[in-house]
Formats: structure tokens, sequence, C-alpha cells
């Protein structure tokens, strides 16, 4: 596409204020549960901007998490590989030329779920005492290239475009450094990555799927730029006007207006210039329609007739285990009934799962003096990470025999409209790269909701041989769908069926588990996996 400049459509809108829902991403406990802060347009003051996440309302709330109802759909192929990366839009112009204003009437026309709006201003290089020293007087150039840090935003960007879950730095333009918890951003499909220097490393130039240059007048800039740090950075407008004519007018002049030549297009007068934004959101919904994948459909047709792979593990069917899944599946069984004998076949499942985490030979002194050789668990960490609603009630089962175990949670739901799986939710704990994670859904029929589960952990840095998927019931296609994407997760299940009909129902089956656990209804529609509605 080459460069075009688009005029500047006056319209009623204009006046209007716009909400995007934004959200910054916590860092605590790796948690991403969202904030919604309001953001408006127009020219009032705006603060230095922050890498974000953005997800549409409708919301679910409780007073300890947020649920989207809009969801990230695959971003994999059914052999569990990365299949389309996400579409990146590049957002450059001098200071205060209003590229956050663009950037987040974009977001908002974009309605799409799971955007990410990445600054450069969190990628500043962190100052020496001398340089400190320059900054408080305003003899410090953050508009010149040396000034950030563009070995750690490539890598960055690389990984989030990727699909990967990345850690983003918060700078303290106070104290001119990096805070020290940083900010964990992950479910990227659109990107959209803004800053005044956004086209000037080569290596970020090729990340760059779009690229947008905001013309601003250099007047209005210079009205924004005294504004924004007379009122939030308390500096005197002399000191302003110093550094301005110093550093950010040469800096422009030098390094950012000749790249207005690679931009795809270019953005006359920032936000109020809805006929660009309009075009721009055209384009990147017909990317988007590109992309799109179908992978249920694919598991549904793969490995069938294929023997059962040598990493799944079924409990041994004795009287007592057979007899439990007699009760569990029978669809008279009462409501007390169907929890305690699902328990008890819970706690033997997760005592089988832990059989398969490493051990050594660990020898220890007994009450009467003589040694015993036993055996201790070699690994750094076990955590649970519970596929919600009906992977949530094996949690207590894990915490009876983990002492101290983590817990983390997966929100996974099928779109009515494509049959998809869609994640909606997680919140995982923090350094979960370091551990051996036990997976735990109580029914996989197409093994859709699983393999999206054991995607997102692999995102996490997670080791694909350090996840065990455990389940009470799985079907046989689930376990071949599971098994051929990720050849070295560990299955372990108290039975396998045969069959998955059409509505994705195992057969025979235990019906909804989550439903029959919980006493609620179930939809008329609903599938044995991720259907289920989250439960407090």
């Amino acid at each position: 596409m080459s460069a075009v400049s688009i005029a500047e459509r006056r319209s009623n809108m204009d006046n209007e204020d716009k909400t995007a829902c934004v959200s910054s991403s916590g860092s605590g406990e790796g948690s991403l549960d969202r904030l919604l802060p309001s953001v408006t347009s127009g020219l009032s003051p705006r603060k230095r901007t922050t890498s974000q996440c953005k997800s549409e309302p409708p919301l679910l709330r409780t007073s300890k998490r947020t649920i989207y109802t809009a969801g990230r759909p695959p971003w994999y192929n059914e052999h569990g590989a990365q299949s389309k990366e996400a579409f990146v839009i590049g957002l450059c112009g001098g200071s205060a030329s209003g590229k956050t204003t663009v950037a987040r009437k974009i977001i908002e026309a974009l309605d799409v779920p799971w955007v990410v709006l990445l600054s450069m201003d969190s990628f500043y290089k962190v100052l020496s005492k001398e340089e400190q020293n320059l900054a408080a007087s305003n003899d410090y150039n953050f508009d010149h290239p040396d000034a950030f840090d563009f070995s750690l935003l490539t890598h960055t960007l690389r990984k989030l475009k990727k699909g990967k879950s990345v850690k983003i730095p918060v700078y303290d333009f106070n104290t001119h450094g990096r805070q020290k918890d940083w900010k964990t951003v992950y479910g990227a499909s659109v990107i959209i990555f803004e800053g005044i220097m956004a086209f000037t490393d080569k290596e970020l130039l090729q990340l760059l799927d779009m690229k947008i240059f905001v013309d601003t007048d250099s007047d209005i800039r210079l009205v924004r730029r005294l504004r924004r740090d007379i009122t939030e950075r308390g500096r005197d407008i002399e000191g302003v006007i110093k550094q301005y004519n110093k550093f950010v007018k040469p800096a422009f002049e030098q390094y950012i207006e000749p790249t207005m030549r690679l931009a795809d297009i270019v953005v006359p007068r920032g936000g109020g210039n809805m006929v660009a934004i309009d075009l721009i959101v055209q384009h990147v919904h017909s990317q988007l329609e590109e992309r799109e994948l179908s992978v249920r459909a694919a598991l549904a047709s793969a490995h069938q007739a294929q023997p059962l792979p040598q990493t799944l593990s079924v409990l041994e069917s004795t009287p007592q285990v057979r007899g439990m899944h007699t009760i569990i599946r029978n669809k008279e069984t009462s409501r007390d009934e169907f929890i305690f004998y699902s328990k008890r076949l819970m706690r033997l499942l997760i005592e089988r799962a832990l059989s398969f985490l490493p051990s050594q030979v660990h020898i220890v002194q007994t009450p009467q003096g003589e040694d015993y050789e036993g055996r201790s668990f070699t690994g750094k960490r076990i955590t649970g990470v519970s596929i919600l609603r009906a992977g949530e009630t094996m949690e207590p089962a894990l915490r009876a025999v983990c002492k101290d175990v983590r817990i983390g949670k997966i929100l996974i739901q099928t779109n009515q409209d494509t049959g998809e799986p869609e994640l909606h939710y997680l919140r995982l704990p923090k350094d979960i790269s370091e551990d051996h994670v036990i997976l735990m859904d109580c029914t996989v029929s197409t093994g859709a909701a699983a393999m999206m589960a054991v995607r997102v952990l692999l995102d996490h840095d997670v080791q694909e041989d350090k996840i065990l998927l455990v389940s009470l019931l799985m079907a046989e296609m689930g376990v071949h769908s599971v098994a051929y994407a990720f050849p070295q997760v560990k299955i372990i299940t108290t039975a396998v069926d045969k069959k998955v009909n059409d509505l994705f129902h195992i057969i025979p089956g235990i019906g909804n588990f989550g439903d029959r656990y919980f006493g609620t209804d179930a939809p008329p529609d609903w599938s044995d996996e991720e259907m289920d509605e989250p439960s407090y």
C-alpha cells in the first residue's frame, strides 16, 4: 500500500467523547486481571502512554475476577503450533502528535477482543547518575534514538507477535529508571505499537504489518507538550520551551519526519480524522478474516482408528473404580452421591498423576536409628491449573495431597457462532515457567479446550514435558488430539470412552459434569468440554 494522505472529515462525531476499554495487565502473582479506566479523546492533557491490554465489554465481574465475554479464538492449528501471528500496527509521529488518541480510536472502532497497546515510552533506557542530573536541568535528549532500548523493545515485540507472554518494563519518569515490578502482557490478536521512533529501527520495521504516520502541525504539538509537561510534571514553561527547541524540534526534523515516507497511511491531524481511521479499521478486519482458523473441525476428522498413545495412562479398572464410574454415570444418581464418588475418583486420579513427577533416591533415618531408602521430588515446584468451571472441582483433591500448591485458572468457552473454543480469562502464578504443571479438566471430548490450555502454558514458557493433563473421563478423539499436538504432555485419566457424537458429547459419557456437580441446568446444546460457565 503506498503512502496516502487522507483529508479530515468534520462531523458531529468529532465532538463526542468515546470511551475505549483499555486495561493494564497486572503483574502480581502473574495476574492478567484487567482494570478498565475510561479513556476519552480530545486535547486534554495526557499522561505518558503505558503498554496496555484491551478487551471489549460486556463483562462479568465479581469481587475477585473480571471475565471477558469476548474471547480469543485459536491462534494455533490442530498440530498445536502457532499458525497465525498477531497483526501489528505501527504508529509513528512527533511528540504530542496524537498517536495515542489515534490508537484508542482504532481500538474502539476495531471492536475485537485481545488488543494490546505497546508504547515506546516503556522502553526508555535507565539513566546513569550523570544523565539524571542532565535530565533534571532539561539537558538530556529523550528524543534521540539512543534514549531507547531498541534491543529489549524488538525482542519484546517479536515475542508478543508470536503469541508469547511478555513482561513490559514500567518506566518511572521521576527517577528515570524502571520500576521493580514489570507488567505481564499476553494474548494479542492485534498489537498497536506507538512511539516517536517507531519507524527508526530496521528490525522493528520488519515486524510491522501496517505503518501509520500521524502528521500534526508543529504549533499544535508544542501547545499539547506545554500543557502536559506543566500540568503533569510540574515543569516551568521556560524549561519546556528550552527542551523543545534544543531537542524535540531538531529530533523531529532529523529522525522522525523523514520516516513519513515509510508509512502506508499518513493521518493528518490525528484522532479527529475518522475517514482515515475507518480505512485503517477496514484493512485490519480484512487481514484478520484471512487469518481465521477452524481447529475443532480439523480435530474431528483427524487421528481416527489409531492406537492410543504411550503418553496416556489410564487408572486400573479395579472393581472399586468401575463401581464409582457406575454411580457417577448413572443419570438417576443424586447430586450428593455424584459429588461424593467424583471426589473419590479425583483423589485417586491426582495420586496417580503425582507418580509421574521426577524423583530421586532419598535416604532418611527412622526413629529407630535405621536408614530408610525412599524417594523425593526433584522438581522446583508443583502448580495446579484448572480449566474453569469443572476443572475447579479437582483443586481440593490436589491441595489435599500437595502442601502449599499454587493454583492457576483458565476459562475457555465455545463460540456458538463458529463452534471454536475461545480463551476468555486466565490467572497464572508468577514464574510458572519453572514449574511442573498439573492441568485439570473433568471431561475431554474433542480436546479443543485442553489443547488451548496447553498452548497457553507453552506461551508462558512452561516446558511441554512438565505438563500433566488429568481428567476424570476422556474420549479417544480428545486423547489423540492432545497427544498428536503435544507428544511430550503426559495424559492421565480414569477412563476413555470411544465415541463423540455430532454435538461433541462423549458416548456413553457422564453428562455435563459441571451442571451435575453444581446443580445447575445445562443449555440444550452443551458440550462436554468448554461450555461450562464460571463458578464462584
